[in-house]
């Protein structure tokens, strides 16, 4: 029988890299180049723990008093040269599934399209409507200009303040007004991050609303004494955010996140073999290749686990004229099966009636005529607070009063049209 996917799943999760290893390995990669680490290559390696907002705290200060520098893996200004254009490359399918998201005119290429910091200024394409939600979005979040450092320090003192215990009204109006501009000034940095990320089971829009629960969290965890930019700091909160909305929500049935994240190593491994060989590794390849103590069978069962569900009324052939549901067996009882097995059951009821009521009882139980869950002779036994074999002796003698010519014979249609 097969072994249930729960299962499979707690069997594995021992695996799972722990955190004290993480650090080490990470230090350890730090010390053995420029003594320095970005916040993707933590982020990788964390995706798997549920960090609470303390421990990700403390894990770059681990860093910090180990004279290990943190940055952001790329200009953390990158968002500000963001083009819109970098968005026309998306697919139709990534950004318009369901007829949900915007208009086909930003799908075209548009080279006018100026960037993020000027979009109160663009010059739209007659063919692309101002109702778009994409489009409509973009040239608000555009209006409002980017934060200096100063500014940034300055709204975090104010964000600091409100937060005491004892702050005034005053200071929480100022704190609520001051995180609202922190958060209003890098909302093009989550789009710059969360298109990188379309494709993966949500839409684009879905993904910008994650990126920005995770900026909203970034802006109350913010401290600007420990020297960051606020947009490289609320990179890692943007990701995170991002990423763990696309493993819970992504799926039709979700995967842990610890799972996830060893299929998308699984994935990447496949591709990189399929490069190298020119055809599909087989499981054998893939579990060498991950090493680990990975086994053939565990790697199919991970692809297994993988596998994405098809709508039954997905189209087949050229012509498109076919549902995959028309070519499902159905294993279900059919019609005719069914009334037969109904009135089979009536009349069965019926000659039980000549049966003790015990007796009625105890077949009932054993054979789940009620429920369809068939009970042990143990499980009967405590019902009626006698012995197992009592139970079976009661079982015996009520069959063969079933059985004798009298009562038998009224089933004889039924087994004759099994047979036929």
């Amino acid at each position: 029988m097969a072994k249930r996917k729960d299962d499979f799943l707690d069997d594995h999760e021992d695996e799972v890299i722990g955190l004290d290893q993480i650090k080490k390995e990470l230090e350890k990669k730090a010390k053995s180049g420029s003594n320095m680490l970005t916040y993707l290559e933590i982020e990788d390696e964390i995706k798997h723990l549920d960090l609470t907002d303390d421990e990700f705290e403390g894990l770059i200060v681990y860093f910090k008093n180990k004279k290990i520098d943190v940055i952001d893996d790329k200009k953390s200004d990158d968002f500000e040269e963001m083009d819109v254009s970098d968005l026309e490359d998306l697919s139709e399918e990534d950004l318009l599934e369901d007829d949900f998201l915007l208009d086909d005119g930003l799908l075209e290429d548009d080279t006018e399209l100026e960037d993020l910091d000027n979009l109160e200024n663009m010059n739209l394409p007659s063919n692309v409507k101002m109702m778009d939600p994409v489009k409509t979005y973009l040239k608000e979040i555009g209006k409002v200009s980017l934060l200096n450092k100063d500014r940034e320090i300055e709204l975090a003192e104010l964000i600091e303040k409100g937060a005491k215990e004892d702050a005034t009204e005053f200071d929480k109006i100022q704190a609520d007004i001051a995180k609202n501009e922190l958060i209003q000034s890098n909302l093009r940095l989550v789009v710059s991050i969360a298109k990188h990320y379309v494709g993966r089971g949500m839409h684009l829009l879905d993904l910008i609303q994650e990126g920005n629960v995770g900026l909203i969290r970034a802006s109350s965890k913010f401290d600007s004494t420990k020297g960051f930019k606020f947009s490289t700091y609320a990179t890692w909160w943007i990701r995170q955010a991002i990423t763990r909305a696309i493993a819970d929500q992504a799926r039709t049935i979700r995967i842990p996140v610890h799972m996830v994240e060893t299929i998308n190593k699984l994935t990447r491994v496949q591709r990189q073999l399929f490069q190298e060989f020119g055809r599909e590794p087989t499981s054998e390849e893939i579990a060498k290749k991950m090493g680990n103590d990975m086994t053939p069978e565990r790697v199919r069962e991970i692809q297994r686990i993988a596998q994405d569900p098809i709508s039954l009324e997905k189209p087949v052939g050229e012509e498109e004229d076919s549902h995959i549901i028309d070519f499902v067996k159905d294993d279900g009882m059919s019609p005719a099966d069914y009334a037969t097995n109904e009135l089979l059951k009536d009349e069965l009821y019926n000659v039980m009636k000549d049966l003790t009521e015990r007796e009625e009882r105890v077949l009932r139980l054993r054979y789940g005529l009620d429920d369809g869950r068939s009970r042990t002779l143990e499980e009967v036994g405590k019902e009626f607070g006698v012995t197992r074999e009592r139970i079976r002796q009661i079982e015996a003698k009520a069959i063969r009063k079933l059985r004798h010519p009298t009562r038998s014979k009224r089933f004889g249609d039924y087994r004759n049209g099994q047979n036929n």
